[in-house]
């Protein structure tokens, strides 16, 4: 397969507001133009210390994954919830971008990546001079995880196929088979909503999540497995589309778009994330594949030394 391309930045700047979905705090957010081979780098202001750090959107960057991923240590600066975001991101093929935010949280919005996919979309796309890269699977590479597995095997294109089994009436057994474009994210993928049951809502709290969970941006299944949401679900199933949408974030960490199939049951954040560092940890798994260009292709050793920004050098 010829593959093609050039990175691309942000026309103009897009700001954002809201709460985050667990801390139920206020979050500013300023998604920022950068340069070539900048990747996507999240510039985080901690409300609480005032301290600023750099985090790469990479794999190595990972912390915890319980109920959303989070890049950095939560004993220091962190940003928590960036998978919505990073699916926008990559779906709508963003390569650099400095992403500014008081706060420890992305805005949850509506609880989907249809905000930002309208945001990008307003604003546009800036093509740089350097190519693209891409990760192209070469063998499968599969992680099981009690009753749940997630794999990478080789495609020609990028896919997912995603299959969720709940023992709930109002989800019970979704799949959903796509290959990954703008166009199809933007319309069947990025408005499904994060949701949850109302039997856990207590429980959530009493650990700190879903302080700021409402109906406004997530679907609440209900103790007698109806949807509470007044105006219902956007698709009939919605649940598997926001765990595909989940997948598509969590392996935005790559570091590059990945040529490849990725299939998972029962998955969720830390499933998505062992199968990416296994992927990526497996030299014989994955090759570099990029526009021909007239300088050297830059060691896999090379990439993860600097925190593997998106399009790290000449990779792109």
């Amino acid at each position: 397969m010829k593959v093609l391309g050039h990175q691309t930045t942000l026309r103009e700047k897009l700001e954002f507001a809201g709460i985050g979905v667990h801390s139920g705090l206020p979050v500013t957010m300023t998604l920022l133009p950068a340069e070539a081979n900048t990747g996507i780098v999240f510039n985080v202001t901690c409300p609480r210390t005032g301290a600023n750090k750099d985090i790469p959107a990479n794999f190595t960057s990972i912390g915890a994954t319980d109920l959303c991923t989070v890049l950095g240590s939560m004993d220091g600066v962190y940003i928590a919830t960036i998978e919505h975001l990073m699916a926008a991101l990559r779906a709508m093929n963003v390569d650099n971008l400095i992403v500014e935010v008081e706060g420890n949280e992305i805005p949850v919005m509506d609880g989907s990546s249809r905000p930002y996919v309208e945001g990008i979309r307003e604003v546009g796309l800036k093509q740089l001079s350097a190519p693209r890269c891409f990760i192209r699977v070469k063998k499968p590479v599969r992680v099981d995880m009690g009753a749940s597995w997630g794999e990478f095997v080789p495609h020609d294109g990028s896919r997912f196929e995603v299959e969720i089994d709940f023992d709930s009436d109002a989800i019970g057994r979704q799949v959903l088979c796509a290959d990954l474009s703008s166009e199809i994210f933007e319309k069947e993928i990025s408005g499904a909503r994060t949701f949850g049951f109302m039997k856990d809502v207590e429980r959530l709290w009493a650990a700190g999540y879903a302080l700021g969970s409402s109906l406004e941006n997530s679907v609440v299944i209900g103790d007698d497995n109806r949807i509470i949401n007044p105006e219902g679900l956007r698709y009939e199933d919605e649940f598997v589309r926001h765990k595909t949408l989940d997948a598509i974030g969590d392996l935005a960490l790559s570091g590059a778009p990945i040529l490849g199939c990725y299939r998972s049951y029962r998955g969720g954040h830390k499933l998505n994330s062992l199968v990416l560092k296994a992927l990526l940890s497996d030299r014989e798994a994955f090759e570099f594949v990029e526009v021909p260009v007239n300088q050297p292709r830059v060691a896999y050793s090379e990439l993860v030394a600097v925190g593997a920004p998106a399009y790290a050098a000449v990779l792109v």
